[in-house]
């Protein structure tokens, strides 16, 4: 997720376990400050675009790795402005609360459609359930309201507002991933009726900013279908694109390093092409077609085909934000709508 939504998570899971042992500002302030911890391996440099996109979200996002380095950060903020007395018995409640701040900001992170991996140095599986979208306003507003109510209220009883806003965001998780089972449901069930070449997989995540239109992504042996079912379309049939898939290109170029190492992080919901007599590889699951975050050159088409420092070619340019907006609203509230198309680089 976002900064703003960890950092707030953070504070609000910080107020809610120091409660009145400390000030609230400070256990807002600490439990938002490691709240944005894991975050920070967004700054190492892994040598190239690729490994610094498969390797994000890795031992700072594992549970245990979180769990070993909890007291020594437990600590620190335990002993700044105590007593040696004091910290002794401040100590184990804020060894709670950065556990709990460090370990729910991963599991927040698993809920999105990038890739956590929790269970480093155990297992190497980018967890990612795709429920949600990395900025979503209706999971962070609850928080930041709770917390302001709590701060500003002179009221004994005040975090009790910083808990329901915890309860709130909470439950909105809860929401988004019921609706993304029952949009997979129903577009399953429309697959199976169809006649289209049989489906290897399908990708069920939300739009942008919400959880009530739907992204559905089908992936086939040579081509890919893409298509949007809002929970307001009232029973109407999802439609979809399709668009190809160069087989037979990655078939030649899949033992490249960095182009297996996306086809594995994506977990199979990526294209191969030439552009440019480059290969070119894109993970399908961030974007809409054509555009999309995450796209690098990996090698040169040649016989044999040639692997070439990575390339990030992917990203935004070019969209019109504009028109991209006004169809999001307007498909989400059930209008009969295709996306508009950027096009191709």
């Amino acid at each position: 997720m976002d900064s703003v939504t960890q950092f707030a998570l953070g504070a609000a899971v910080g107020v809610a376990v120091m409660g009145r042992r400390v000030s609230f500002l400070r256990a807002a302030l600490w439990g938002g400050v490691c709240g944005t911890l894991p975050d920070l391996d967004a700054f190492i440099d892994h040598g190239d675009p690729v490994s610094n996109m498969t390797l994000h979200r890795s031992e700072t996002h594992a549970i245990f790795w979180q769990t070993l380095a909890t007291p020594l950060i437990a600590a620190a903020i335990a002993w700044t402005g105590r007593t040696s007395k004091s910290m002794r018995k401040i100590f184990p409640r804020w060894l709670l609360a950065v556990w709990l701040v460090l370990v729910t900001h991963a599991l927040l992170d698993a809920t999105t459609v990038y890739g956590t991996r929790l269970g480093l140095p155990f297992t190497d599986h980018p967890f990612a359930l795709g429920s949600i979208f990395i900025i979503d306003p209706l999971y962070t507003l609850p928080l930041i309201a709770g917390l302001l109510l709590a701060g500003t209220s002179r009221s004994y009883r005040a975090t009790r507002w910083n808990g329901a806003g915890l309860a709130l965001s909470t439950l909105y998780l809860a929401w988004s991933a019921a609706a993304q089972w029952y949009v997979g449901e129903a577009v399953a069930r429309e697959l199976a009726q169809g006649e289209a070449p049989a489906a290897q997989r399908m990708l069920v995540t939300p739009a942008p900013f919400n959880t009530v239109l739907w992204r559905v992504l089908v992936m086939r042996a040579d081509s890919y279908d893409e298509g949007f079912l809002s929970l307001l379309d009232r029973g109407r049939a999802i439609r979809f694109e399709r668009f190809a898939r160069d087989a037979k290109l990655y078939e030649q170029a899949r033992e490249l390093p960095r182009l297996k190492a996306i086809a594995e992080f994506s977990r199979g919901f990526f294209r191969v092409d030439e552009r440019d007599g480059r290969v070119v590889i894109s993970d399908l699951r961030m974007g809409i077609e054509p555009a999309y975050m995450f796209q690098f050159a990996v090698g040169l088409r040649s016989s044999p085909i040639r692997p070439i420092e990575p390339v990030s070619i992917g990203g935004l340019r070019g969209v019109d934000f504009a028109a991209a907006m006004r169809w999001l609203l307007a498909r989400i509230g059930g209008a009969d709508l295709m996306p508009p198309r950027t096009p191709a680089r």
